[in-house]
């Protein structure tokens, strides 16, 4: 019978590498946007360290203050892997520098806890990305339950052993590999056209960003008054 609450899962449903590298320096908020907009991860949720971020979620559920699945997961994970800790409430940190430098030489993509953690200057220096909710000097205890490998909840999004996972400066995404090709096709068209725009606002271009069209088709729809003149109390 298994032990619910207290389990560990060795394997995860890995995407196929050359898919997780094509998300590669897409901004997350154009990937939310083709997500419709309804799933970017809480923004409390930050880097501490302004590396971005792109692996695959290795998930662990541990209970609040206490880091021992963490420590076998720094055993178990692999090299791509981002390491995705639901961590429960602030009264204490996660992880310190320590734990993030072991992370680091394993060659784990990044870590994600929503949670807090400590050492912000120490992992402020480290080349792998790092993500918290906030930072709490109080450290964690080690003494369990725990689980690794299961669906999590991070930052209000569901996250499934093997999701891709994209973080910038602007927050974290989540996407289901079986999902991944819709939204990079559209994400990728996006991203252009908006380097495009760039570009000629760069130029001095004054072209508006959002189609006229469908702006005023939109104002219309609402039956806004467009009233000549100034307004008078």
């Amino acid at each position: 019978m298994s032990n619910v609450g207290c389990r560990i899962f060795t394997e995860i449903p890995r995407p196929d590498k050359e898919l997780v590298e094509r998300f590669r320096g897409l901004p997350v908020a154009n990937i939310g946007d083709n997500m419709n907009r309804i799933y970017c991860v809480d923004p409390a949720i930050k880097s501490l360290n302004g590396r971005p971020l792109l692996g695959v979620a290795y998930t662990i559920h541990a209970p609040s203050g206490d880091n021992l699945f963490l420590h076998k997961a720094l055993e178990l994970a692999q090299p791509g892997d981002v390491i995705v800790i639901a961590a429960g409430g602030p009264e204490r940190s996660y992880f310190g520098e320590l734990m993030m430098m072991d992370a680091q030489n394993h060659g784990y993509a990044g870590v994600v806890v929503d949670g807090y953690a400590r050492d912000l200057d120490g992992i402020s220096k480290l080349d792998m990305p790092v993500y918290a909710r906030g930072i709490n000097p109080q450290g964690p205890y080690k003494n369990g339950p725990g689980e690794i490998n299961v669906p999590i909840a991070c930052g209000g999004q569901v996250v499934f052993p093997g999701d891709i996972v994209i973080g910038d400066e602007d927050g974290l995404i989540f996407v289901r590999p079986c999902d991944a090709e819709g939204i990079l096709a559209k994400t990728v068209q996006q991203h252009a056209k908006e380097d495009g725009l760039a570009a000629a606002y760069e130029q001095g271009s004054t072209q508006p960003s959002y189609s006229p069209e469908i702006r005023e088709q939109t104002l219309a729809n609402l039956k806004v008054d467009v009233i000549e003149g100034c307004w008078e109390q």
